[in-house]
């Protein structure tokens, strides 16, 4: 496989969006570290068309660049561990902290400010003060992502013969009609199963339903980055796709918008409606796929940048939203307003956080960049020294 600009533009977007979203749980009346004193119930429909599939996407669009970056060779483990758990501990140490500081002074009643509280209370290890301190907030993502890199790595030592079996398995069991089927099926049965028992932690190791997706996700990414037959099929079905997982959100929204706060639906229709979700979410990424392949499989002067600067975008993003509406809240300006104001700053403070870290070469590893590689010395031409003239 050679280069898929087609999913690094739909990283792209799928970053984009996930920090939208973001945006969105502020004045979405579901739980978050801050909210608006108006929150919105309406906005539960934009945002459903996106919970159900924007995380599972962006696994597997990074388990279709991990089996890449295996075939190139090198230090697989050690080449995933310096972008992502190297960012991972620095943000809990540095960029994060002001977002548990936020939490803490809206929710808990922190007295002090935020140089005091690193200072002192963001080493505690413990959740004395009301949440878990250090925090990772949205860096879960790539706390998993590492995780799941790191068995890949060890996967990747097996014998080539077995690889490729289990490639060749890969194919056959998603072949046809069983790469719609077989995945809803997985995701469906998951939600049943497991959403009640296990809810959602970000935890790591307490998170078994968070894992049986997004593990899913990521190593199904690994199998499709290595298929021949697969593209093929995915382009000519995404159109239906797209068509189902519009039907299933409109159903979702219909269902659950109206509902009132901390009520819950009957046993039987939650499970058919964790079904519907399934078709959703897997449309969803199918028709994205197909869509990316047909129409963005093209290079652009301002790709490699966007590429390189979604991932410190990202580690930055919430912290930024955090800030802004705490400094927002008391002034009590209009929803629209706030929405607008925080989409602004959100974005000048990422693309700024990129910009700036990009040109200093000791912070580029702690935002997600590789290191700046250093020019090669040019070989000293030497001449001989002119002979002599002959007396």
């Amino acid at each position: 496989m050679t280069r898929r600009y087609d999913l690094d533009w739909l990283r792209i977007g799928a970053f984009g969006l996930l920090i939208l979203y973001h945006i969105g749980m502020v004045f979405v009346p579901w739980e978050f570290h801050i909210k608006t004193a108006r929150p919105m119930q309406w906005v539960e429909a934009p945002m459903l068309l996106l919970n159900a599939w924007r995380l599972s996407l962006l696994f597997l669009i990074s388990g279709v660049a991990s089996r890449m970056m295996l075939r190139k060779g090198g230090s697989f483990g050690w080449g995933r561990t310096k972008r992502l758990f190297i960012p991972l501990v620095a943000g809990m140490a540095l960029w994060i902290a002001p977002q548990a500081w936020v939490d803490l002074r809206v929710n808990y009643n922190y007295p002090h400010g935020f140089v005091y509280y690193w200072q002192h209370d963001n080493w505690r290890f413990d959740d004395s003060l009301g949440i878990d301190t250090p925090t990772w907030n949205q860096l879960w993502f790539v706390a998993y992502l590492w995780v799941y890199s790191m068995v890949l790595a060890l996967v990747a030592l097996a014998p080539a013969a077995w690889r490729e079996r289990a490639q060749s398995a890969f194919d056959t069991l998603f072949g046809g009609w069983r790469l719609i089927v077989l995945p809803v099926a997985v995701y469906a049965l998951t939600r049943i199963l497991l959403a009640d028992r296990f809810p959602e932690t970000h935890g790591l190791v307490d998170d078994w339903y968070a894992h049986s997706i997004y593990a899913f996700a990521f190593f199904f990414g690994v199998g499709l980055g290595g298929t021949r037959t697969l593209w093929p099929l995915i382009a000519r079905v995404w159109k239906p796709c797209a068509i189902a997982a519009l039907i299933a959100w409109v159903m979702v929204a219909a269902v659950f918008v109206p509902l009132p706060e901390g009520a819950e639906l009957p046993p039987l229709q939650t499970a058919a409606m964790r079904v519907v979700r399934a078709v959703q979410a897997w449309g969803a990424i199918i028709a994205l796929l197909g869509f990316a392949q047909a129409f963005l499989n093209h290079d652009h002067p301002w790709r490699t940048t966007l590429n390189e600067g979604v991932f410190p975008a990202y580690i930055a993003h919430q912290t930024v939203i955090l800030v802004v509406m705490y400094w927002l809240l008391p002034l009590g300006l209009s929803a629209l307003t706030e929405f607008a104001i925080l989409v602004a700053a959100t974005v000048v403070g990422s693309v700024l956080f990129y910009l700036i870290g990009r040109e200093i070469p000791g912070l580029r590893p702690l935002i997600g960049l590789r290191g700046l590689e250093r020019p090669r010395a040019r070989a000293a031409s030497v001449s001989a020294p002119p002979r002599p003239h002959s007396p």
